[in-house]
């Protein structure tokens, strides 16, 4: 997602998406590619490269790491390489890598599964992109709308209420939350038959934003920034199954100090995106089960939820492009479209 502060109000410029296009190893990233080899254990080589899908702001990719002396067919690791391609995102790459840098070093030793940070080239000094190297967490992005979802659900809303309850110190504070959306620049639908809705919802995100206690944001928690891996079940009987589990949380370049609120009212947009209203509607509640931080109440909340999701107006593309290109074809700009004007319906049936 995209902050108005630092870049361009969620919005980007045309073709500037990540460039991820085929994959064609180290042609043309030599240099960095020298960069990360010299950031290996004595002993350990590069492998292969595989382009990772789901992202649209950086070229994500997966390097395979091999141990010298392992015999013929020696076991690999994993890096994650981010690199910002295009030039919209690299004028704002040192800010971005150095925020992500400096959390997944707080996080160490956390409870929160993240990665780790193994060097980063911010100004793209030596790589020929502004770069950031980490260890691969296990796991996969799932937004399948299956009978595990509500599953997944529960869990993300548990790791969320995890990621509120870290202690910062106050110098180790992320900078202060930023909104993605104001009422100006809300893109309505221009052919909604909903108009006064929209009108509605743009009023209350121009009211002062409510007072809060302010704590450890991940600023762009949702589905697509979450990693999970099944576990295997035993039922009393004997029956073999499998549960979901979180295995990693990814993409700190937002991460922030603000409201609880913000964090909860932007994964539950995506969810209400993903599998619809209800399931936007009903992550406040899990959050809360799961020992989250007090949220705000009435229309204190639904100022923070609305604020959330007129930011993904008129129809979540930017969003939705990567979850296509993850299997959901589902979700067209008017699918989507339906389901944001039908969540903030929702919002306002529940909280105004």
């Amino acid at each position: 997602m995209i902050d108005s502060g630092e870049r361009d109000d969620r919005g980007r410029e045309p073709n500037d998406g990540p460039g991820e296009g085929p994959d064609d190893g180290w042609e043309g990233w030599e240099g960095t590619r020298r960069w990360v080899q010299g950031h290996l254990a004595p002993g350990e080589r590069l492998g292969a490269v595989d382009v990772l899908r789901g992202g649209w702001t950086s070229r994500m990719r997966r390097l395979e790491v091999r141990r010298d002396g392992d015999g013929p067919h020696p076991s690999p690791s994993a890096l994650v390489l981010r690199s910002f391609v295009t030039p919209f995102y690299r004028r704002h790459a040192p800010g971005l890598l150095a925020r992500e840098a400096a959390v997944l070093r707080l996080l160490e030793g956390s409870a929160v599964p993240a990665a780790r940070l193994v060097a980063v080239d911010a100004a793209g000094a030596v790589c020929e992109h502004p770069s950031l190297v980490m260890t691969a967490l296990p796991g996969r992005v799932c937004l399948e709308q299956d009978a595990h979802a509500p599953a997944r659900a529960r869990l993300l809303a548990a790791q969320l209420a995890a990621v509120h309850a870290l202690e910062v110190r106050e110098a180790d504070r992320p900078r202060a939350w930023q909104a993605w959306t104001a009422p100006e620049r809300v893109a309505v639908p221009e052919d909604t038959a909903r108009r006064a809705l929209w009108a509605r919802a743009v009023e209350v995100i121009g009211s002062p934003a409510p007072p809060y206690r302010a704590c450890f944001l991940h600023r762009d928690f949702h589905p697509g920034n979450v990693l999970f891996d099944t576990a295997p079940t035993h039922d009393a009987r004997g029956a073999h199954g499998a549960r979901p589990v979180v295995t990693g949380v990814v993409d700190w370049v937002e991460t922030s100090w603000g409201p609880a609120d913000l964090d909860v009212a932007h994964c539950s947009t995506a969810l209400a995106l993903l599998h619809g209203p209800a399931a936007g509607l009903a992550f406040a509640d899990l959050y809360t089960a799961a020992g989250g931080r007090e949220l705000a109440d009435g229309r204190a909340h639904l100022y923070w939820r609305l604020l959330d999701a007129l930011a993904f107006a008129p129809d979540a593309r930017k969003v939705a492009e990567p979850w296509r290109e993850l299997g959901r074809t589902d979700l067209t700009p008017a699918v989507l479209t339906t389901r944001l004007e039908d969540y903030l319906q929702a919002l306002f049936d529940r909280y105004a």
